[in-house]
């Protein structure tokens, strides 16, 4: 069974993080497809506007695209999310974990920003996967959970620490999720369920200005559904101005402050940043 089947017609999708940005294009290309698209975030004007385009452009009706207020960082309204699409649509097939906050910012931040960045990037995606693991578990098709990290999880580059920590944490459960999925007796198969980390480059989201050098999330979308067609776990996006090869040379580098008993973080450490720029480029 092609996994390229879970982006097709008669198929329904739950994208959280639907408002804006990647979310927002994911939603418009798959309903686009055909598919049924249940679009979660905090409930106001962007997440309205956002579900009167999509629907406008779903060929399966206006009908196929709902839109749910959802705080991914309350269980009870991920539960409330899980129980609209069933009531909705009858099945779910792709759960699409895209939320983000990006509060707080240095290492002296305040302790509410680093919890409320835990519970919306690690804890939303956890208890989604949670919730919905059973009903994605019992379809006898292709499904999958995709889960949106950053490199910033990988690398961990100065600067944003908070939002550093939650991508690397989502990334560690990703891995085991899929470890967990592979290796579960009644999900073999080409029908089974499968997890993926998205790990987008530098992409125009939210409300920014579009620079030269940045991907629109069309591109990352193009990226997104090759990998999970191709079956490919780690979905790395490059962008205009880093390739992936760049990309592979600086999570190496990364990896081998261990192995090589560097400095954390030493490609930006002034006795290693020549070497790295030599190294990374």
């Amino acid at each position: 069974m092609d996994r390229g089947s879970i982006f097709g017609p008669g198929r329904t999708a739950v994208v959280t993080g639907a408002a804006l940005g990647i979310g927002r294009a994911l939603s418009l290309r798959l309903a686009r497809q055909g598919m049924a698209v249940v679009m979660a975030d905090l409930p106001g004007t962007d997440l309205d506007a956002a579900v009167t385009d999509v629907r406008a452009a779903a060929t399966s009706g206006p009908g196929a695209v709902v839109g749910m207020a959802t705080d991914v960082s309350q269980q009870d309204q991920i539960d409330r999310l899980k129980a609209g699409t069933l009531d909705a649509f009858g099945q779910i097939d792709l759960l699409v974990n895209n939320a983000v906050t990006r509060t707080g910012r240095g290492i002296d931040a305040e302790l509410k920003g680093w919890r409320q960045a835990m519970e919306v990037n690690l804890w939303g995606p956890v208890m989604a996967a949670r919730a919905f693991l059973p009903t994605l578990l019992e379809n006898p098709a292709p499904t999958a959970i995709v889960n949106t990290g950053s490199k910033q999880g990988i690398t961990n580059p100065p600067g944003h620490p908070i939002y550093n920590m939650t991508k690397s944490a989502l990334k560690t459960y990703t891995e085991a999720l899929e470890h967990e999925l592979r290796n579960m007796p009644g999900n073999q198969g080409p029908g089974r369920l499968t997890a993926h980390l998205l790990v987008p480059g530098w992409t125009t989201t939210g409300k920014a200005e579009h620079k030269p050098g940045a991907w629109l999330p069309d591109r990352v979308v193009d990226t997104l559904l090759d990998g999970v067609t191709g079956g490919r776990f780690y979905i790395i996006c490059p962008d205009d101005e880093v390739t992936a090869e760049m990309d592979a040379k600086r999570i190496l580098w990364a990896a081998q402050d261990i192995t090589e008993n560097r400095p954390p973080l030493s490609r930006w450490h002034p006795d290693f940043a020549e070497a790295a720029r030599d190294a990374c480029s």
